[in-house]
Order: structure tokens, then sequence, then C-alpha cells
């Protein structure tokens, strides 16, 4: 069961300030969400697989292939500025 201080602890922990209604509020719901999870707890799972996905789904990245780099010269002729072989960008810093 979730009190109110409860609440209040888990919202100092946050950094949350929290009104009296707002307290009242986060009180009842994480107590409906405690009580939801304890059905849960009931119900008879010996029979399930454990599963990381709801659906059953298959990779459907490509594999991966070794390629040729473009070349350092075919990049750099993308770039808007270039200066002695490597990309040009503005200051940033001091």
């Amino acid at each position: 069961m979730i009190t109110r201080d409860t609440v209040k602890h888990i919202a100092k922990l946050a950094r949350l300030s929290l009104s009296e209604q707002e307290e009242a509020l986060y009180t009842e719901q994480l107590g409906k969400i405690i009580e939801y999870f304890d059905e849960l707890k009931a119900i008879d799972t010996t029979d399930v697989e454990p599963m990381c996905h709801a659906l059953s789904i298959t990779n459907v990245m490509r594999d991966d292939a070794v390629v040729a780099s473009p070349g350092h010269a075919s990049l750099l002729t993308g770039a808007p500025e270039a200066e002695k072989g490597f990309f040009r960008v503005p200051k940033i810093g001091e």
C-alpha cells in the first residue's frame, strides 16, 4: 500500500515540489498501479515461455558486408570547405 509519506519521499528524491492535492492524487494513482501488479502476480504463468517482445519478430536488417571506403579525396569533394586535406569548420571557441 502506498502512503502519502511514501509519495512525499519519492517526490523529495525526484526533487519535486507537490501540492497537497497532487500528493493525494499521486497516492491514489500509485496505489491503483500497485494493486494492478498484485492482480498480475495472481496469474499462473508456469507454462508461459519468457519472451523479450510481445510479437514474434525477425531481424529485417541486411547482412554486414565489407566494402571499400570511398576514399579520403572523394569525401572531401562534398565538403563546403577543405584545408590541407581536412574538413574546414567554423571556429567555435577561443
